[in-house]
């Protein structure tokens, strides 16, 4: 039998199970995954934290997975072509992806990249199509400035890197111990905190840009929005992943992968990321690995901030 993580009551990590299960066979289009490696995010946490509309108990936890595919439904492709037992693929927006494995519907799955191990790939894509949309959104383009805000972060990294190869420029609020990692992927970077503004608009005049044309918020903090709002003239160029009452308010972006226009865009961008990846121009910093079993551990260390890279779950 496999093994799952399950919710079956609102709250915390800590009150999860890990539980035995037994895996569907795939039907057509769908195929059975031996997990390698789950992608570990906030947001595994954050939809079972209290009882939400749409959501019932009991949740199995994890939204995307790398692995070796170990059985394949009749009439099955994925989204990058033809699969086979034996395939390495990933897979995204999932249900239960922190699992030993899992059948999964195909149009969920692609072809892991070469390029990246079992972990970095089981981080590709939440991040990936997240930053990719908050580009999209934001009307992002070559030649432009952008403030980041949380640049250091799984987001913000993947931020950089797209939006380094579309030739636009990204000053990135991070504490002064992740300038390094701005800097890497080819931001500016200015620290958070007070005087940020005073700061941002020094960090323009060092490389020569006139003003700020869009800024994407991955924090959500009121400096955050505050200093956006008061450098970008058009609030529908700013665009924030966790400061949604704020957005409503003011009337700039909120976008969020449940939302339908959002899992439409993310789930287009995805066979580009895999290419991107593929190609040696998108990279997913690891931090740490815990086993299968600790699920519980690793979510707390996420939840303390920024642990300077990913985390994966190893089966």
């Amino acid at each position: 039998m496999a093994e799952h993580w399950v919710a079956r009551e609102w709250g915390s990590p800590d009150a999860w199970r890990l539980e035995s299960y037994d895996v569907a066979a795939p039907d057509a289009g769908e195929l059975t995954i031996r997990v390698h490696a789950a992608g570990v995010n906030p947001a595994d946490a954050k939809h079972v934290a209290t009882a939400r509309a749409g959501i019932q108990l009991p949740v199995p936890i994890g939204y995307e997975v790398s692995g070796v595919v170990t059985a394949v439904g009749p009439d099955t492709e994925i989204v990058t072509g033809p699969v086979a037992v034996g395939d390495e693929v990933i897979a995204f927006r999932v249900r239960g992806g922190y699992a030993t494995e899992l059948t999964v519907p195909a149009q969920k799955v692609l072809r892991k990249p070469a390029t990246l191990s079992h972990p970095e790939a089981s981080n590709l894509l939440l991040a990936g199509t997240t930053a990719a949309e908050m580009l999209h959104v934001s009307g992002a383009r070559s030649g432009e400035t952008v403030l980041l805000h949380g640049a250091s972060g799984a987001v913000g990294v993947s931020v950089l890197q797209q939006a380094a190869l579309q030739g636009i420029r990204v000053i990135g609020t991070a504490s002064p111990g992740r300038f390094d990692t701005v800097s890497r992927f080819g931001g500016v970077p200015v620290a958070h905190g007070d005087g940020l503004e005073k700061r941002l608009r020094q960090a323009l005049t060092r490389i020569g840009a006139s003003g700020i044309d869009a800024a994407l918020d991955a924090v959500g903090t009121d400096e955050a929005i505050d200093v956006s709002l008061a450098v970008v003239r058009d609030m529908n160029r700013i665009v924030t992943i966790a400061a949604a009452a704020r957005a409503e308010r003011h009337g700039f972006h909120a976008i969020a992968g449940s939302r339908p226009d959002s899992a439409r865009f993310r789930d287009e961008a995805r066979p580009r990321l895999v290419e991107l990846a593929e190609q040696g121009r998108l990279e997913v910093p690891m931090a740490a690995t815990y086993p299968l079993a600790d699920a519980p551990a690793a979510l707390r260390l996420l939840s303390q901030g920024h642990p300077g890279g990913k985390l994966a779950l190893l089966p």
